[in-house]
This record gives structure tokens, sequence and C-alpha cells, in this order.
């Protein structure tokens, strides 16, 4: 007779390999389903009835930014946890571009404060592109004995293109490590066609987060790659594509929330809101839930997640509801959760703020009135090229909030280069002031926006003294703050208090802006961001993805 620790009968239990649910018995010992279904020679130290509800595996994030919470590794994982979400494949390529390696192992570190699985895919990418200035380039020297740590799942998304088409040797050989380490390699597809995508599959890039439209996810399955099905608080793409998942091709598709707020999360969840909006247009909720764990462990090779059968870990989630996503309670490793203490920090990861900044630096000379504008979609990461008439004096740009024409500022914050990138935004919708932040993805420089200059460099001054953060400034004075100490990424603070933190300056942002649809601090970041198109912004000035070179703003074609 075998004594094992924990025996779960249900009428409702999630067969992955079917996609149906059925009777069952789940038998767990240390952490692990042993055995299902009836078994006479098995006896158990506790019993679970949960006959009248819905058992599904945990649910897993296949592409995560935890730096994108603003809350660290080990609050992000209460949170997640109490959502049904038992495992994450995280990129912490944020924190890499603003402290290196030592990012990292803060990351690998502060993550074992909590049961939440939290797989780390290495960086490929820091800088995102040769030209960019962040804190520190990681090679693949640095990386390679990462590889021995636990929980290092592989490669995380290759956002460099060119460098794997012109087959740059740092990149080949950060390629040719993980794929002799036996580890996944994840994609970053954003404006890739068809032949370029094959040089990724040529390279054994296997993952794309970055569809858009269902053009791309159909190309990209029928190609052989998985595509996430991503839902974060700006890159609402979930439901321009989930029409295109049927029966015959679901196997390829997973979720994934790659860049959420902490506030996002708790308003409206992560994973669990993804099934919910799936089944909400149409997906049977047995396929919902597969997508959600089975599919996205496959998708990185993994043959210990993502079902409920012998040898696998034993994270399931009792559902109240399984139509609703409504969740009962949450088995992590065969253990029920239910702790929500808090860490201390120790983060050791200060934020870099080696800049000075003169007002004539945020001036922006202009040969014409006419003038190439980044024009912001809501609820997207890409950008429009907008070319408009602009309000030129002196031979200077002068921001007209009656046309929605902002000045747009990066300043390089690492090295004390020197370099400020000044530019023109629509779509913000600023009434007055400024607001400013130290997370501007990927290199994460300096950002502002603002109706005039006093209040762009009353902002940017602000963040110096605060050693980082989230800033809005009325026309006189500071409105709100969120200091981030982590990096200029994170807080420090429990995410309850981290969340009021964000919600004091979404409201001081409001009561300066006409109404938008759309969070304006994660929008912001992502207008630095050269791998997106269309057009953005660094410190080194305007970026056109399209041309792949930095432009003048001043539009002179005839």
């Amino acid at each position: 007779m075998q004594n094992v620790d924990l025996k779960i009968t249900s009428q409702h239990v999630l067969n992955v390999f079917t996609r149906t649910f059925e009777p069952n018995i789940l038998w767990i010992n240390q952490g692990k389903i042993v055995a299902t279904g009836e078994q006479e020679d098995f006896t158990a130290n506790q019993t679970l009835d949960y006959s009248d509800k819905y058992l599904v595996p945990g649910f897993i994030d296949a592409h995560v930014h935890i730096e994108s919470s603003l809350v660290r590794p080990s609050e992000f994982g209460k949170v997640l946890l109490q959502q049904g979400t038992t495992s994450i494949f995280a990129d912490p390529h944020e924190i890499a571009n603003v402290y290196g390696t030592r990012g990292i192992d803060f990351m690998l570190e502060d993550a074992k404060k909590t049961q939440l699985n939290t797989f780390i895919m290495l960086p490929s990418c820091v800088p995102c592109t040769s030209f960019e200035h962040n804190y520190e380039k990681l090679d693949a020297k640095k990386l390679r004995s990462y590889y021995q740590t636990p929980n290092v799942c592989g490669l995380a998304e290759i956002m460099d293109y060119p460098a794997v088409a012109s087959k740059d040797a740092d990149m080949l050989e950060k390629i040719n490590d993980c794929l002799a380490n036996h580890r996944q390699i994840d994609g970053h597809g954003a404006g890739l066609n068809r032949q370029q995508l094959d040089i990724f599959q040529q390279n054994h890039i296997t993952t794309d987060h970055e569809c858009s439209t269902p053009e791309q996810a159909l190309e990209r399955i029928k190609l052989g790659f998985y595509v996430f099905l991503r839902e974060g608080t700006v890159e609402r793409d979930l439901e321009n594509i989930i029409n295109v998942v049927n029966e015959s091709n679901a196997q390829r598709f997973a979720f994934c929330t790659d860049d959420k707020l902490i506030s996002s999360l708790l308003e409206e969840g992560g994973i669990n809101y993804c099934i919910k909006l799936a089944i909400q247009h149409g997906i049977r909720p047995e396929t919902a839930y597969t997508m959600a764990s089975y599919n996205a462990a496959n998708a990185h090779h993994l043959s210990n997640l993502g079902a409920l059968s012998s040898s696998f870990n034993a994270d399931i989630v009792v559902l109240d509801d399984y139509q609703n996503v409504s969740i009962h309670s949450v088995i992590k490793d065969g253990e029920i959760i239910n702790s929500t203490e808090s860490h201390a920090s120790n983060a050791n990861c200060p934020s870099s703020m080696n800049f000075s900044i003169t007002p004539n630096q945020l001036e922006l000379k202009m040969q014409s009135s006419k003038a190439n504008i980044i024009g912001v979609i809501p609820n997207h990461i890409d950008t429009k090229h907008l070319i408009e008439d602009v309000t030129v004096e002196n031979n200077l740009f002068v921001p007209d909030t009656s046309k929605d024409q902002l000045k747009i500022v990066v300043v390089e914050r690492h090295h004390h280069l020197n370099t400020v990138g000044v530019g023109i935004v629509k779509g913000f919708k600023l009434q007055q002031g400024a607001i400013a932040s130290t997370i501007a993805h990927d290199s994460h420089n300096l950002i502002a926006v603002g109706t005039n200059d006093q209040a762009i460099l009353n902002a940017i001054l602000h963040l110096k003294e605060i050693d980082g953060g989230i800033t809005v400034f009325d026309d006189q004075k500071e409105l709100a703050s969120m200091p981030l100490s982590i990096g200029g990424l994170m807080s420090d603070k429990p995410y309850q208090e981290a969340n009021t933190d964000l919600k004091n300056v979404q409201d001081a942002y409001r009561s300066i802006s006409q109404e938008i649809k759309f969070d304006p601090f994660i929008t912001l970041s992502f207008l630095a961001l050269p791998v997106i198109p269309t057009l953005k912004i660094t410190d080194q000035g305007l970026y056109d993805f399209d041309q792949q070179k930095f432009i003048n703003v001043s539009n002179l074609e005839k």
C-alpha cells in the first residue's frame, strides 16, 4: 500500500489531451501527480472532494516582463497566484538594460520568495539594437553561465532581426549556446514578412507574440511558429486575432500578457482574463484552458507542466464557474495557496540617473512648419507616421494643445552621454504641464512629454531627485509621483501600496488632460522602442522603423 500526501476527486477534470472534462481522481505526492483514477493500492493523508467544481491545470503566461507591472518578482507572484497563474516565462531584459547581469541576478533571487514558477528566458538583445544607449551590453559570454542556473529555460525574444539576418557573430553565438544547452528560443516578429520569418525559422526561433492581425497569426502558425495571443495593458491584440483559432489549429496558440501594469492586473487579471476573453469570443472553454496551460508548456519544451496527468506538477486551478473563470482556489505543488506575506526587497539595483540637462537642450529647431509626428495608436505599441503643419516661432517648434501636438523628449540617463532626442507626438491630449518616466523601452532612458519646456524640465529634474519613477507636473508644481527605486523600473513596496502610487499618478494625469482611452504611462514608455513600427524617439532623435534610420522632425519633402 502506497501512502501519498493528497487525493483530489472531481466530476470535472480537464483532460488537455482530448480537450474534455471528465470524472477523475488525482493522487498527489511531494508536489507531483503520481497517479490518476481509482487506485486500490493508494491511501492519502488528506482528501479534497471537489465533485461540483471544475479542475484545470495552473495557468501559464508564455511571455512576460515582470518589470512592466512596476512591482518586484516576489510581489508579482502573489498577485498572479491568486488569479490561477502558477508559471510564467519571464524575460528580464528591462532590468538587464539598466543594471546588466546584476539585474538578472536580482530577478532570479527575488523570484525565489514566491511559489510562482518563474522561468527566466535570458535577454537576447541588450540593447535591443546596436545603436541604442543603455547601461551595459550583454554579449554571449556574459549570458553563457546562466544556462547552468535552475529555472533558466532559454533565450528570450530576439528583437534584432538584422543581427540574425546578417549572421552577426555574437547573435549566432547566443543562439548556438542556447541550442547546445537544449533550450528554446523566443522570437519577436513585429513587422517581419514571410521571407524574414523564414530566416527566424532557420535559426530555430519558434515563437512570436507580436501578431496584431489575423493574417499575421495565420501566416506564423502555417510556418510552424507558436503564436502567443497577447493581452497587456496597451498591447490589446487578443480580440483582433482570436477568431482565427479553431479546433484544428488551437494547439499552436497560447496566451501571454507581455507588459501589464499592476493596476491592470488587479482590475481585470492576467491569463485568467485572456481565457475569459477567448471564451466570450466563442472558443470552447476546454480549448481555452488548454491554450492557457498545456500549449504554453509545449511551446517552451517543458514536459512536466500544463496537464492533470501522471508525472506532471500538481499545479491546479479549482473553478466554481468554468465559463466565467471564477476561481475557488489555487493549488501549487500540491498545496493550497493562501500566503499573502510580503518580503523585504534587498534590491541593490539602484537607478542610474547619470545625466544633466539645460533648457536649451529641450529646444526643437525646425526648418519647415511641416513635421514628422509620432501618432499614438490607442492600446497598441506601434505608432502612425503623421505629417502635419505645426506652430513654429523663431525657428523653434511650439506645442499646440488645440491640435494635440506636444513635445516629446528622451534623455540618456546611464553614462552622462549628454544626448537628448526631441520630437513631436500626437495623442496624449495634455492641456497643461508634463509627465516624465524612467521607463522607456528597452534602454530605459528618461522619457517625457509636455505642453511647455519649463514643465518638461521640472518633471525631468524631479525624477533625478527621487532616483527614478513616474511623475506628473502641471505648469507650476508636482501633482503626483511614483518612486521606482529598483532600477527606475520597479517599486520596492508591497503590491497594494505600489498600486496606490500608480493610481495617484493616473488620477493626476486625468486632471491635466482631456479623456483618453489608454494608459498614458505605459504607452509613453513604448514610444522609445525602435524595433516596433513606425516612428519612435530615442535619445538620438526620431527613428523611422520602416526606413531603419533616424530622420529629421522637419519634413522637407515637396
